[in-house]
């Protein structure tokens, strides 16, 4: 693995020089190799104990982690700025997603530098557990910036190289290394060139000469920076920490007084101080802004659109220069200041800037117009913000004049003064350095640039010769009046032009001559209008300092759309169908979450290994299933819409890269359970496993968050803007019509666990909206109790009692005799009658959609499990009811004693409901007097009054013929066989070892097609309960193996279906829950889909086709056999009607048109041009010759003319012959 990270490093290095942009593919294998050292020192800590030397620890990963927080900062701000605006002028939807994947990898640095400040301060019992915390996050930033990095080389830069040329290449990479400061830059490039060998960093050189311009000083600068044979200099040892460098932070300032002051000379003279180029700066600043700010007072009345760019362009200079000089005097003059002040009751710490100051003046430089804001009011705002801005600037530079830099001119030498300056030049970067040098020498008198110049002569220890060189040459060059003050605010323009939201609108309102290159939209960035002007030496991103100091302001001004959090309410009537993806999100997080939770107490509780491992491998399997539909059909959808085209790529590699995770989870887990039975000689062992486990689920948990949270950032509102809600429910339904109903009983009953009432109700209505041509209801009627709370929830709210009347008349008559009302009346009384109230006699009647199922069941029938993974069966009253008489008939034996105090139960009630024809009359006069009653409902129950008294006769009568039945043997209580010379079970349908036991005739048969074809009648599969098993030939409650103690669990078949009540051992069969049948085939989302708009279960070859609602719903033509239902194939017609394939070879014999439409059935070009040489033979009678009849094409639907003949005609429109006269 090494060996091939080495391999892709050297390939990196050598490219460089043709593609440039690579030098960010060498940063990521920098970070890579930090990250993996930084977590080694980490481990080896926690596994050493820390010990003594803990703080030193401590120290060295807050230098390293603070200087690679820095490094990649920069990194991703260049990317955002620079690459990322760059390539989304050439490509679209490329680059957000990985914006945003910047912002949650900022976050995970804070969760470090948090446990590092707690490592400073707890006592050392503490440290133990804080550095296995730290080696946790560490964890989870290396995964998390390795996939993002492993993702943008995979994607991002293959496209960079793609659209942009070497040479363009180069000038964004020298713009990235213009916008980075000095003192940053300096450690950079030798550290990221540390493991490279002496060929790999000739390449890098000969690659450092290409990117950078012709100005020779330039590269002499940063070919110091790479020489290895450079001696310690007095800023470097300074800088340098035991391995690790020192950057801006206050945590060394410690270590860097003590060498400051031993590196102290003699004070400096009255004479001559570096410190004093200060007071000259401070006033060009001043006179400057004074200058901007009447600017702004002129164009109050002008209202010049050009005018207000250069101001505003002006400001934004002003703008960068401010923050990083407040940054210089935070983070070094005025700690160095306090720390050489011996007076302990006076400081020097006063904040040059505020950050709201500057916040608020960077939020109207770069504010988004509103179209009911006026430019003459944004004009105002800007004066008045600028004015209380540079009141409280001059304030700050009168207290550092006339405090701080007098008291550092008194107190520090020469070396440390010249130490400074020069810090806090390399606090800039290097092209917004060489803007304000340039900027500040045209300010200079004679006198001023002699003493400005002096000073960067000055030959010290502590100044890079080259560096000083560099800026000698600078300043000469502003000084000179080279360069114009017009120029110089030109290539400002150019510079700070990024981010310019409001000046395109602006100048098309005003009718400015203002050019549109002048003035970017917010979609063009200056990166990437720099790569088509003309080529500047130091390229400056002032949007990468806005990320930097201004992460929180930027997102205000480039809002990110909201997301759904898991607090938001849904109704039923305002939900869309692709909330579903929401709802599906907060449950997977929720068990991501209790997976999480499981992980971290295995290590003390191995007895949660299984509820662990039960629980991963729940997950792994929805997640997988989840992603699955999302890469196969909601993407492609979303690709479909032409301006969305790459908007999904990035989560498609995001999915792969999930996919390992899981699978480094589920290979230290299998380790995990191989030790359970060892697990006290192996302790050790054991417990590191069970860590590593814990801190892999950490990273899990982190980037299937993210990715969660990236998903409904971007993606789903594109759902919801470019898509209908009729396309919405397309994309859902092909996403359930690719779910097998094994995964769909797993998925649905978790999902619902995890959601609100509210939740439930919307994701059931997107359900009822997506399957309404589909029997997916009837489906989850079979084996959902969900799905009877849902109904009584529907009921609740007020549904019809026409919707009830499917309900078994027995219990709509008992609830009602139930009621106390009802019970104390005088009849009751009379005959000393106690009606039996069953678990729903508290519903009124109406209601009857929530009234519970009769909970008699065969209790060895609860104890199988099918291979549809059903747990309980759930069927309507009357299938139980006559399931409760199929038991009684059947082997009694076999009752349990809860059966039979059931079924005596049940019946003992219907014997009360026996009336007489006077008591019947009596209770129906009483319901007709009824007050509480309205008419719909007196007439439903007087029905239902009538019928129960048919349907107890009925079953009376039925009970007994079954009694009487009962002391015979069963017919057909034997072996039935599919090939009796090789003792094969089954019949010519199916191969089987079990018989089906039919309640509607007592007798016994292989299948249900067995059945149907011998009787008169069909078989209701849903009445099917009993079974007989061939071996032991006992009748059983129906379940996928013998239950007889001698058969020792003889399987029925491989295949069993609860449902439909099918075995078989010899093919490949699958339940569709959208059918509610089984069908031929692998499987939904394996070899076949079911479309929701035409019913029909297809090929996954014809996942485009045109649909026709329920078209599978009909007859075959010739043969007059329900398709639907149909075991044999069907042949689709071009014409969208179908027919039995059989039916079809018979019917093309003598026709070629659709016996329904009358279209051509296919190509039958060869019959049309045996027809064409026919006719042309044929001779035409004189009296009929040159007679022209009207036709009409069936196939063309055209109206058209053609020669007189007997029998054809030829369309002259599509030269089909299918015509008829008209």
């Amino acid at each position: 693995m090494d060996a091939k990270k080495d391999d892709d490093d050297l390939a990196n290095v050598k490219l460089l020089v043709e593609s440039p942009i690579l030098f960010f593919v060498l940063s990521h294998k920098a970070v890579e190799v930090e990250l993996d050292h930084i977590r080694r020192v980490a481990v080896e800590a926690l596994e050493n104990g820390s010990g003594s030397n803990g703080d030193d620890v401590v120290d060295e990963l807050c230098r390293r982690f603070h200087f690679l927080k820095l490094v990649y900062k920069y990194h991703c701000a260049a990317e955002d700025e620079v690459l990322f605006q760059a390539l989304d002028a050439q490509v679209k939807n490329v680059v957000f997603t990985y914006s945003l994947e910047h912002n949650s990898i900022d976050v995970l640095f804070s969760s470090i530098f948090d446990c590092l400040d707690r490592l400073q301060k707890e006592k050392e019992k503490e440290v133990q557990m804080l550095f296995s915390e730290l080696t946790c996050s560490i964890g989870t930033i290396q995964t998390t910036i390795s996939q993002h990095m492993l993702k943008e080389e995979e994607q991002i830069f293959p496209l960079m190289m793609q659209k942009f040329s070497s040479k363009e290449q180069a000038r964004l990479v020298w713009q990235y290394l213009c916008s980075v400061p000095l003192m940053i830059l300096e450690d950079f490039m030798p550290w990221l060139t540390a493991s490279l060998s002496s060929d790999e960093k000739t390449d890098f050189l000969n690659f450092v000469h290409l990117v950078l311009p012709g100005e020779k000083l330039i590269h002499e600068v940063f070919i110091s920076w790479l020489d290895d044979n450079k001696e310690a200099s007095f800023w470097s040892s300074i800088k340098s920490g035991k391995g690790a460098k020192f950057h801006f932070g206050k945590a060394n300032m410690d270590l860097l007084m003590v060498q400051c002051r031993e590196k102290q000379q003699l004070k400096a003279s009255e004479e001559q101080n570096p410190i004093d180029g200060f007071h000259i700066w401070h006033a060009a600043i001043t006179r400057d802004l004074r200058v901007i700010l009447e600017e702004l007072y002129q164009l109050r009345s002008s209202l010049c659109v050009s005018a207000l760019l250069s101001v505003l362009t002006q400001l934004k200079f002003f703008a960068d220069v401010f923050t990083f000089y407040s940054n210089a005097l935070d983070q070094i003059y005025y700690p160095l200041v306090d720390q050489l002040n011996m007076d302990a009751s006076s400081t020097f710490h006063e904040q040059f800037i505020e950050r709201s100051q500057i916040e608020e003046l960077q939020r109207l430089l770069y504010y988004k117009l509103h179209e009911e804001i006026q430019l003459r009011v944004f004009i105002d705002m800007l004066c008045q913000e600028l004015e209380s801005f540079v009141g409280k600037i001059n304030k700050k530079l009168q207290f550092l004049e006339t405090e701080v830099f007098v008291f550092i001119r008194e107190t520090c030498s020469h070396e440390l003064q010249l130490w400074l300056l020069y810090m806090s030049l390399h606090m800039l970067p290097l092209g917004l350095l060489k803007c304000t040098i340039i900027w500040f020498s045209a300010h200079l008198s004679e006198d001023e640039s002699k003493l400005i110049l002096n000073n960067i002569k000055l030959e010290s220890a502590v100044v890079n010769k080259a560096f000083a060189t560099l800026l000698y040459e600078w300043v000469r060059m502003g000084y000179s009046g080279k360069i114009s003050v017009e120029k110089f605010r030109k290539d400002l323009e150019e510079m700070f032009s990024s981010k310019s939201y409001l000046f395109e609108k602006w100048s098309k309102n005003s009718g400015s001559s203002s050019s549109h290159s002048e003035m970017q939209s917010s979609d063009r960035s200056n990166s990437t209008m720099t790569l088509n002007n003309r080529k500047r030496d130091t390229p400056y991103s002032n949007g990468i300092s806005l990320h930097i100091f201004f992460s929180d302001s930027l997102k205000n001004l480039c809002c990110l759309p909201e997301t759904a959090d898991d607090g938001m309410r849904f109704s039923s009537l305002d939900v869309e169908p692709i909330d579903f993806f929401h709802f599906f999100h907060k449950a997977l997080k929720k068990d991501l979450q209790y997976a999480l939770s499981l992980s971290v107490k295995l290590a003390e509780d191995k007895g949660l290994v299984a509820e662990f491992e039960r629980h991963f491998h729940h997950v792994r399997f929805l997640y997988q299933l989840h992603s699955k539909s999302e890469d196969e059909i909601a993407f492609p959808a979303l690709e479909s819409k032409g301006q969305l085209q790459n908007v999904s790529h990035s989560y498609g590699i995001d999915h792969k890269l999930e996919v390992e995770q899981f699978n480094k989870i589920a290979i230290i887990l299998n380790e995990v359970t191989s030790l359970q039975g060892m697990v006290d000689s192996n302790k050790l062992k054991y417990k590191k496993l069970c860590l590593n486990l814990h801190d892999t689920c950490i990273s899990m948990h982190k980037t299937l968050t993210d990715h969660i949270y990236r998903e409904e950032v971007e993606l789903w509102p594109l759902f919801k803007e470019h898509f209908s809600v009729e396309e919405q429910e397309k994309i859902i339904g092909d996403m359930l019509g690719r779910t097998k109903a094994e995964s769909l009983q797993e998925m649905i009953p978790w999902l619902m666990a995890s959601l609100t009432p509210k939740e439930q109700q919307g994701t059931m209505s997107i359900w009822r909206k997506v399957t309404k041509n589909t029997k997916f209801f009837e489906w989850l009627g079979e084996w959902w109790e969900g799905i009877k709370r849902d109904e009584s929830v529907n009921a609740e709210k007020g549904l019809k009692v026409s919707l009830a009347l499917a309900i078994d008349p027995l219990e709509v008559v008992s609830t009602y005799l139930s009621r106390n009302d009802f019970r104390s009346s005088s009849i009751c009384h009379e005959q000393g009658e106690n009606f039996s109230v069953t678990e729903s006699a508290d519903h009124d009647f109406d209601q009857s959609g929530s009234l519970a199922a009769d909970k008699t069941q065969n209790s060895k029938g609860n104890k199988n499990v099918g291979l549809s993974r059903d747990k309980t069966q759930h069927s309507t009253e009357v299938d139980k009811k006559r399931c409760n008489d199929t038991i009684d008939i059947a082997d009694k034996r076999e009752i349990t004693c809860r059966d039979i105090k059931l079924y005596e139960q049940s019946r003992q009630k219907e014997n009360h409901l026996m009336l007489t024809q006077d008591k019947l009359v009596d209770i129906i006069r009483r319901v007709s007097c009824d007050s509480s009653l309205d008419s719909e409902k007196k007439s439903y129950l007087m029905q239902s009054l009538l019928m129960s008294q048919w349907i107890l006769t009925q079953k009376n009568s039925h009970s007994e013929l079954a009694t009487a039945n009962d002391k015979e043997k069963i017919t057909g209580q034997c072996p039935s066989f599919r090939d009796k010379t090789e003792s094969v079970f089954g019949c010519k349908h199916y191969k089987r070892n079990c018989k089906l036991l039919a309640p509607c005739c007592n007798k016994l048969f292989p299948c249900i097609r067995c059945h149907d074809e011998i009787t008169d009648h069909c078989l209701d599969r849903k009445s099917i309960t009993q079974m007989m098993c061939m071996k032991c030939l006992k009748i059983r409650p129906i379940c996928p193996s013998c239950s007889t103690l001698s058969c020792n669990n003889f399987s029925m078949a491989n295949y069993y279906c609860k449902i439909c009540k099918v075995f078989d051992d010899d093919r490949q069969i699958y339940h569709c829950p959208f059918c509610n049948l089984c069908r031929l085939g692998k499987g939904l989302g394996i070899g076949y889909f079911h479309c929701m708009t035409c019913n029909a279960c297809m090929s996954k070859a014809l996942s485009d086709h045109t649909c026709r609602e329920k078209f599978l719903e009909d007859n075959c033509p010739i043969c007059h056999e329900d398709i639907f239902t149909s075991a044999s194939p069907v042949k689709a017609l071009p014409c969208g009607h179908l027919m039995h394939s059989t039916c079809f070879q018979d019917y093309t014999y003598t026709h070629y048109t659709c016996p329904i439409c009358g279209k051509t059935l296919g190509d039958v070009k060869v019959l049309f041009e045996v027809l064409d040489a026919f006719l042309s033979e044929e001779k035409i009678p004189e009296e009929y010759a040159g007679q022209i009849q009207v036709i009409l094409c069936n196939d063309c639907q055209k109206r058209g003319t053609a020669s007189f003949h007997w029998h054809y005609h030829k369309c002259s429109h599509c030269g089909s012959y299918n015509t008829r006269l008209i």
